[in-house]
């Protein structure tokens, strides 16, 4: 039938399109790409609690599931466009033209965008439109069904529409191999080495870990850290071209790059850190060992105005996150991190720049990729999740965890260990407690702990009985207070309520 035709001739169409689309991104913009940058902007546009209840469904595989969503919803409208081509020309051409001018509009509306970055889109919107009005051209040309030129025009035509495409997907291909940029940032990574540091890490006790099988390690590898942020496209940054500005309500601007950064009396710590969006028992959550220099060293020789509440931080890719200015001023380990768990800082973890801010969410404290940080306040300035709804200081709230035994795992009645991890940052885990259906609370045992700024494992023997059992957990932070039972969403700045499993013990 000629409109599923007219279909394929679509798809083939915007497939080129983005392959031209992929090859100028790589020559003029290598940030810029139409995918890329419209998913940007959608994660920029949603409200909040869309991107909470993403994150709560796939987890840290968000941003692959957007961006496997905008390829469909391609896919789906150059198909329609084929369609309205065939039977209304121009009207698919137009809804390519504006399908391009959007990618355009996105690119040009990015933080530090220049009018290079709609290039790409511009790019593939005329090639998709040309390829299009020539593949429905040869459609509305062709000779009658049932004759045998019929026969041949549409063979002619699957070879041209397949070979379209197939120079599309080469294109995309050959788009991100051009990207030398980004091979040169992975070799400048490859190529450095973390200095040592000035003052080590506290060695992390023996007992910290009870290496108990399904409870998470005491320090979280890298490559299992969560990951959540807005950048669909991670930033690649040439160590070479980094620098940091502190600007603001200071006495003196200063300008950091990273040579001088790393020639600075580094120092480790152990930290803790957790997302907002974390729900009660989530794994949003990890433990390293960081390599860094303490940020309130930088705004003590920028000389920090005395009205000052705040500083906003700013990424590569334009997000924003308003730090109390108290946390990075104080004795905590608030650093500018260069290094994660005895490597350079991975490049979806911040290369070659990171916050790491202990006793904070992320969403007010862990920006990635730095540049920039302003001393302001907060009646001057408002950062991205809090033009979003989410709360201004965002201090971790004390909560645990259940992580053994997990659901549906097969039990005999007997001990039964029920492990999991603690945390009420900047202040330690003085106990905790473990509930077996509405019975007396018991003390759990504790590790040893690293610090108060790192989460803190705990065991409870269980004389299990068969049946099916609910479990919770509650913990006590370093001052005596306990973590709370009342049940809170993550919105507006984290969630609350006694982590609880429900298990069946077979006889």
């Amino acid at each position: 039938m000629p409109w599923r035709l007219a279909a394929l001739a679509g798809i083939a169409s915007a497939v080129a399109g983005l392959g031209a689309a992929e090859l100028a991104a790589a020559l003029f913009a290598p940030t810029a790409g139409p995918i890329v940058v419209v998913g940007a902007l959608v994660i920029d546009l949603v409200p909040g609690w869309v991107k909470d209840v993403v994150v709560q469904l796939f987890g840290t595989d968000d941003k692959a599931v957007l961006l496997v969503t905008l390829v469909v919803l391609v896919l789906v409208l150059a198909a329609l466009a084929g369609v309205l081509e065939l039977v209304r020309s121009p009207i698919g051409r137009i809804l390519v033209i504006l399908a391009g001018l959007l990618g355009a509009f996105a690119g040009l509306t990015r933080a530090g965008a220049s009018p290079l970055d709609a290039a790409p889109s511009v790019v593939g919107m005329i090639a998709a439109a040309v390829l299009l009005a020539v593949l429905v051209k040869r459609l509305q040309n062709a000779p009658r069904p049932g004759t045998p030129e019929a026969g041949i025009d549409r063979r002619r035509f699957l070879v041209v529409a397949g070979s379209a495409t197939a120079l599309g997907i080469l294109a995309v291909i050959g788009g991100q191999l051009l990207a030398a940029g980004s091979r040169a940032v992975d070799a400048a990574r490859a190529m450095f080495r973390l200095p040592a540091p000035a003052k080590a890490a506290p060695p992390i006790p023996s007992g910290a870990d009870f290496r108990i099988e399904g409870l998470a390690p005491i320090v979280t590898p890298n490559e299992s850290f969560y990951r959540i942020d807005t950048a669909l496209q991670v930033p690649r940054i040439d160590p070479a071209d980094w620098s940091l500005r502190i600007t603001g309500m200071v006495d003196t601007e200063v300008t950091l790059g990273f040579d001088e950064l790393v020639a600075l009396p580094l120092e480790e710590s152990t930290t803790t850190l957790t997302c907002v969006s974390n729900e009660i028992g989530g794994d949003l959550i990890g433990n390293a060992t960081w390599l860094g220099y303490p940020i309130r060293e930088l705004l003590t020789r920028a000389g920090v105005h005395a009205d000052a509440d705040m500083v906003l931080s700013t990424s590569e890719d334009g997000w924003t996150a308003s730090t109390p200015i108290e946390a990075l001023t104080d004795d905590r380990n608030a650093i500018l991190a260069v290094g994660m768990n005895g490597e350079p800082l991975p490049l979806e973890h911040g290369f070659p720049v990171r916050m790491v801010v202990p006793g904070l969410y992320g969403y007010v404290s862990a920006t990635k990729w730095v540049r920039t940080l302003e001393v302001t306040r907060f009646d001057r300035h408002v950062a991205y999740w809090q033009e979003r709804g989410w709360g201004e200081r965002g201090p971790i709230k004390t909560a645990s965890r259940i992580d053994v035994p997990k659901r549906g795992q097969p039990l005999t009645a007997g001990t039964i260990t029920v492990a999991g991890v603690a945390w009420a940052q900047h202040t330690g885990i003085r106990g905790v407690e473990v509930q077996v259906d509405d019975g007396a609370w018991q003390a759990a045992t504790l590790a040893d702990a690293i610090s108060a700024d790192t989460w803190r494992q705990w065991r409870y023997d269980w004389p299990a009985t068969s049946g099916a059992h609910s479990i919770r957990a509650r913990a006590t932070d370093g001052n005596g207070i306990v973590q709370t039972s009342a049940v809170a969403g993550v919105l507006p700045d984290g969630a609350t309520g006694y982590p609880e499993i429900s298990v069946t013990v077979g006889g």
